[in-house]
């Protein structure tokens, strides 16, 4: 099963805001784990992940800054 979550044209402004919007749900995710864990290697695992989320987000929005436009195609692939 796939979900198509964005496929498209869109101005660099919207994608940053698609972008943050969805980093910002799976920082989250993870922050709402952190704080329901007691596993100090998973806590640490989550940290690591979100750090990693931001850092993309800033470079992939330096990027992005520098487009009139961008296509973004991304598939949720469940099996």
């Amino acid at each position: 099963m796939e979900i198509q979550l964005l496929k498209g044209h869109f101005s660099s402004s919207e994608a940053i805001e698609l972008l943050a919007q969805l980093v910002q749900v799976k920082v989250k995710f993870h922050e709402s784990k952190i704080g329901k864990s007691l596993n100090e290697e998973d806590i640490k695992m989550r940290e690591t992940r979100i750090k990693q989320l931001q850092n993309d987000f800033f470079e992939a929005k330096k990027r992005l800054q520098q487009q009139s436009s961008v296509k973004l195609n991304d598939v949720i692939h469940i099996g």
